[in-house]
């Protein structure tokens, strides 16, 4: 009998059968696709030589993830390349704010009027960055913070609507990449805790900057794959698990998989009912025969690039995403540019290009026109550019990865108190009703993103529960 069996090779259950393997238990790992990766994958989509990231491509989270940190990834070829700047959010005058590593340099892309304010903002935390994150992506279930103090001003900042936080900016540069930062959840902007997920990721870029991984985010999991074989686990592709009596048994099992998937497979019938899905992407991988023609320089060298003229405008979007159940007129945007920092991905003088939008869960229309539109608003001429694409809506989203129920590549609404309390209201999240059955997706704390946490902190209950057994 294993000590423990995982289901699902994304990066948290890649993570927890890591995290269960570096302490002596004997692990197995088994995923329904025929490569490990979960939402960090890289295809060719388009053309060949064109190497896409069908879901996650820039890694804040990744790079300052505590889960990964204390692992030696590099050792398997993972590597970080980060482009001059983390982030671009330009306006249709031609000019951008940026998100760079610098606080000065970010702060003074907002203007004099709210330089100030942004330094104050962020230089507090910034100070205390490596403790700070840690408590903020753990639990008090699983250990105690370790800086209450900084946790709780933390708390007081972010935890109120993000509209509240933006109204200490005076002019709409700051407001606007601000609300671009909080878009990246697919929450609307007033909802609770938002004003958290902004500065999760301002710091972010601040602290170790907004990275792609060399190759692409297959690397990744490649590299957590390898790791977790060199600890003498075992890892099975191409294995579908429909019933708990598909895996071999075992004393605890560990599911990367949405809530519902979870209830399906192991018979817990109606206990996730309430679970809440949330809106959706629509995405487009392009191959381009040159650079994006950002008429903002900034946006020439940057990694990742916001699009959205102003707050009002991606407020707008996410409303009729979220709340009216319409695809926006305008569409937030979140684009990455991978060859501007890593010339593997594209033949020579070519490039990868990748965006997405957010639609109603489950919507079923074709979004590529109006979020071509929004390039040209910002890129003129950006069409003329494409040499191919290939377009992935909900439907399509779902079925390369069966935890984005509907197209939710968040695993969940992360708005409301579902932003914080997922899956259900539960000091022990990663717990299920059958005692030896553990949750460790991005539907459990902390939530959405490549960084392992979720399957971190689920690892700990696991092994707890394995120690209690002896």
């Amino acid at each position: 009998m294993l000590d423990a069996v995982v289901a699902g090779a994304g990066p948290n259950g890649l993570t927890a059968a890591v995290e269960l393997a570096r302490r002596g238990f004997s692990v197995a790992l088994f995923e329904a696709r025929d490569t490990v990766g979960g939402g960090a994958r890289t295809e060719e989509l388009t053309l060949p030589g064109f190497r896409h990231d069908p879901c996650s491509a820039a890694h804040p989270l990744a790079v300052n993830s505590p889960a990964f940190r204390a692992m030696p990834l590099e050792r398997y070829g993972l590597r970080w390349l980060h482009p001059e700047l983390p982030m671009a959010h330009p306006f249709p005058d031609g000019t951008a704010a940026v998100l760079a590593r610098s606080v000065a340099e970010t702060a003074a892309s907002f203007g004099p009027r709210d330089a100030g304010a942004y330094r104050r903002l962020v230089e507090p935390f910034l100070a205390k960055w490596d403790t700070l994150v840690r408590d903020f992506m753990s639990l008090p279930s699983s250990g105690l913070p370790r800086d209450p103090v900084t946790l709780a001003r933390f708390g007081l900042a972010g935890l109120p609507p993000s509209t509240w936080l933006t109204s200490r900016f005076r002019d709409e540069r700051a407001r606007t990449l601000f609300a671009g930062l909080v878009a990246h959840v697919m929450a609307p902007l007033n909802g609770v805790a938002t004003g958290a997920v902004g500065l999760v990721f301002a710091l972010s870029a601040h602290a170790r900057g907004w990275p792609l991984a060399r190759g692409g985010s297959q690397a990744i999991s490649d590299a957590l794959a390898a790791y977790l074989t060199d600890l003498g686990a075992s890892v099975h592709t191409d294995y579908e698990v429909k019933r708990l009596d598909d895996l071999p048994p075992a004393r605890a099992y560990v599911f990367d998989t949405s809530p519902t998937a979870l209830a399906r497979i192991a018979g817990f019938g109606r206990y996730y009912d309430r679970f809440r899905y949330g809106p959706a992407a629509f995405k487009v991988d392009y191959a381009l025969d040159g650079p994006v023609p950002w008429t903002a320089p900034e946006a020439r060298t940057a990694g990742t690039v916001q699009i959205g003229a102003n707050s009002a405008e991606i407020g707008a979007a996410l409303r009729a995403a979220s709340r009216e159940g319409r695809a926006p007129d305008r569409p937030f945007m979140i684009t990455v540019q991978p060859s501007v920092v890593d010339p593997t991905r594209a033949p020579e003088g070519k490039h990868v290009f990748w965006a997405y939008g957010h639609v109603p869960n489950g919507w079923t229309g074709d979004l590529t026109d109006a979020l071509e539109a929004q390039l040209e608003r910002f890129a003129p001429g950006f069409r003329d550019r494409v040499l191919a694409r290939a377009t992935a809506g909900p439907a399509e989203l779902a079925a390369r990865n069966a935890n984005y129920v509907g197209g939710d590549i968040a695993s969940g609404a992360a708005s409301g108190l579902q932003l914080l309390l997922r899956p259900k209201l539960s000091l022990f999240p990663y717990g299920t009703p059958h005692p030896a059955v553990f949750l460790c997706s991005s539907a459990t704390p902390p939530g959405p993103g490549v960084h392992g946490m979720s399957g971190h902190n689920a690892a700990k209950a696991v092994w707890r529960h394995l120690r209690r057994q002896g």
